[in-house]
């Protein structure tokens, strides 16, 4: 497992992982120990996307651009990428963090994920959620 530390910060570890089929895959450095986000707004509900969210610049694509469809609407600020080939969701971009990507740990390679906390969303009031506590924003910093 590759690790790196920044000052003042937790260890982040190298995850890589990707769709089903193998077209897109990606790296995304973060902690051994997630904490994702299960958000109920209706989206979030049909694919039970549970994610946690990192800064743009922790990760990478390595394969699979061609292979993206994304999928937006309502606000159109959140980016719903998915293979185009199986149709999983392994990443996106959140409208709460558009500098960041939600990755999903259920997509990531087995080996880098020590613990996960799972945190509740209420994506259903997002515009209440996000003013009483603004921090998931923080996430992708």
């Amino acid at each position: 497992v590759e690790v790196s530390w920044v000052r003042g910060m937790e260890a982040q570890v190298k995850h890589t992982g990707g769709c089903h089929c193998g077209a897109v895959r990606f790296e995304a450095w973060a902690p051994s120990d997630l904490e994702v986000f299960d958000c109920n707004c209706s989206i979030c509900t049909k694919k039970q996307n549970k994610h946690f969210i990192i800064p743009e610049k922790n990760f990478k694509l390595l394969k699979g651009e061609e292979s993206i469809t994304t999928y937006t609407f309502n606000t159109h600020h959140a980016k719903h990428t998915f293979c185009s080939i199986c149709g999983v969701q392994s990443f996106y971009t959140p409208r709460s963090n558009p500098d960041g990507r939600g990755i999903a740990p259920h997509c990531l390679d087995p080996g880098t994920v020590t613990s996960i906390k799972v945190t509740n969303f209420d994506g259903q009031n997002w515009e209440q959620s996000m003013s009483m506590d603004s921090s998931i924003t923080l996430r992708s910093k």
